[in-house]
């Protein structure tokens, strides 16, 4: 990812954070206070982590951890009551200072701006678990969605998991004028103008703020993600929902495996 996109990046979600953070982490609802908001982080997981780390026989509780994606903090605190130390990475200063306030009482939580093309400054083989949810599915190619996923197993011990969530679907969801008009945001956004793709996507009654790739990223088959585990030195415990835009996989860096 060069450095013009990792900018576009930090910038498109900070305008998202300044306008709505709590709709654009999590845009099923508009109306969230902060209560609501992190009320819907700890169901999610229940409903979401819980159940995977019992199937895949992964210990919940104890240990460090990094959460990809944090945004304002709707699940870190989730997992700040049950890890020894949560490092929460994000690309938008402003969602991780939205973070920072509503959160400044739990000591922790290691807030951490994203350069949005690794994880450091975290060293290799240092964390017992990684997790992200709503995030892979908005990285604007599949070569960086392949990069933090070995990224995730890089800084992971021998023996920890990965739990993540990325965009598996291909099936078309959108009539072939609404294709079209997408098509025409995302050439005039690759070719570095978003202002111009932000007012096309509002001329046709979109939201501007989700013009571009970098809201609509890229979907990446299950076979692709299972193998980009597997070079990074991962073992897959379990996929789920493949070839729909909220698939899983729960994977376990191999004992024994070098550390970059």
């Amino acid at each position: 990812m060069s450095p013009q996109w990792t900018d576009l990046m930090r910038k498109e979600w900070n305008e998202r954070a300044r306008k709505d953070a709590f709709h654009y982490i999590a845009s099923w609802k508009t109306d969230w206070n902060v209560e609501s908001f992190l009320a819907s982080g700890e169901e999610d997981y229940q409903k979401l982590v819980a159940p995977a780390l019992e199937r895949c026989a992964i210990a919940a509780e104890g240990g460090s951890m990094l959460e990809l994606g944090c945004g304002a903090g709707r699940m870190t605190a989730s997992f700040a009551k049950r890890r020894a130390t949560v490092f929460a990475f994000d690309i938008s200063t402003e969602m991780l200072e939205k973070a920072r306030r509503i959160h400044e009482g739990t000591k922790n939580i290691e807030w951490q701006l994203s350069n949005g093309e690794d994880l450091k400054p975290v060293t290799s083989g240092a964390l017992d678990f990684v997790f992200s949810y709503l995030v892979l599915q908005h990285l604007p190619s599949e070569t960086l969605v392949e990069h933090y996923v070995a990224e995730m197993f890089r800084v992971l011990r021998p023996g920890g998991t990965a739990l993540f969530q990325y965009h598996g679907g291909s099936a078309k969801t959108m009539n072939w004028r609404g294709q079209a008009a997408w098509k025409v945001v995302d050439l005039f956004w690759a070719a570095g103008m978003p202002g111009l793709s932000r007012a096309v996507a509002k001329g046709f009654g979109g939201d501007p703020e989700i013009a571009g790739k970098t809201w609509r990223g890229a979907s990446v088959a299950a076979e692709k993600i299972a193998g980009y585990v597997r070079a990074a030195g991962g073992e897959v415990r379990e996929m789920t929902g493949q070839g729909t835009p909220i698939a899983w996989c729960c994977a376990v860096k191999a004992e024994g495996t070098p550390q970059a």
